[in-house]
C-alpha cells in the first residue's frame, strides 16, 4: 500500500535534514574518471559496492581506459571480477561496452542518455548514476534503497521504479537534486534499512509518514545522522 505523500514543505525539510547530517555525500564506489565509474556501476548490479571495490583496483590497473579494457577482452576482465556476482555476463558486457566506446565515441563516455543506454549492460539506473556523478546532471537513480525510502517515508510513493524516479524529480527542490541521489541511497543503506529501520536516529523522522517507527533498543542512545 502506498504511503500518503509528504507535502512540498515536508519534502524540503526532510531533504534539508539529510543534507545537514551529510553535507558532502559521495558514491561509495571507487573510480577515477567517467569510464571507471561506468564500469564500476555496471559491475555493481546485484552486488555490493564493497565487493566491487575489492575487484576493481587490479582491473583498472590492467585496463584504465576503454581501449585497454577492450584489448583485455572478456577472458581477461573475467579473471579480475570472479568474486562479483554474475561475473560472466558482466565481463562480456564490460568488454563489449569498452569496444563500443572506442568505436563510436572516440574512447570517451558519452554524456547523452540514449548513447549511454545503448551500451551493453547499461540501463536507465546506470545511466542516471553516470550522468549525475560524472557529469553533474540532476538525475535520480532509483535503486532498492531509494525505492524503499521514497515509498516508506511518503517522499515520493510509487508502484514502479520509474514512477518513483519521476516523483522524486518533481518533488525534490531543484537545487537539491544534484546530491539527492547520494543522500537517499546512504540514508536507505545505513538508517532506513529494509528489515529494521533505525527510526530512533533518523534525522528526518519528524516528516516521515511511516506509521510504525521503531523505538530505540537503548533509550539512552542519542540521535545520530544517516551514516554510521
Amino acid at each position: 500500500m502506498l504511503r500518503r505523500q509528504m507535502t512540498r514543505e515536508e519534502v524540503r525539510a526532510f531533504m534539508a535534514a539529510l543534507a545537514a547530517a551529510n553535507p558532502d555525500p559521495r558514491s561509495e564506489l571507487r573510480y577515477s574518471d567517467p569510464f571507471t565509474l561506468l564500469v564500476a556501476v555496471v559491475l555493481s548490479a546485484q552486488a555490493t559496492d564493497a565487493a566491487v571495490n575489492k575487484a576493481t583496483p587490479a582491473l583498472f590497473a590492467a585496463a584504465p581506459d576503454p581501449a585497454a579494457m577492450a584489448a583485455l577482452g572478456e577472458a581477461g576482465i573475467a579473471r579480475h571480477i570472479r568474486t562479483i556476482g554474475l561475473w560472466q555476463g558482466k565481463a562480456r558486457n564490460v568488454a563489449a561496452l569498452a569496444a563500443l566506446l572506442v568505436e563510436r565515441h572516440g574512447g570517451q563516455v558519452p554524456r547523452a542518455r540514449a548513447a549511454l543506454e545503448a551500451l551493453p549492460g547499461v540501463g536507465r539506473k546506470t545511466a542516471n548514476v553516470v550522468l549525475n556523478v560524472a557529469f553533474g546532471e540532476p538525475t535520480m537513480a532509483v535503486d532498492t534503497h531509494v525505492f524503499r525510502v521514497a515509498n516508506r517515508t511518503g517522499l515520493a510513493p510509487g508502484g514502479s521504479v520509474r514512477a518513483v524516479e519521476d516523483g522524486l524529480l518533481r518533488r525534490i527542490p531543484p537545487e537539491m537534486l544534484g546530491l539527492a541521489h547520494h543522500w537517499l541511497i546512504l540514508h536507505g543503506r545505513y538508517c532506513c534499512r529494509a528489515r529494521r529501520p533505525e527510526c530512533w536516529r533518523c534525522v528526518g523522522a519528524a516528516w516521515c509518514r511511516f506509521p510504525d517507527k521503531a523505538a530505540a533498543p537503548n533509550r539512552t542512545q542519542r540521535p545520530a545522522g544517516t551514516s554510521p
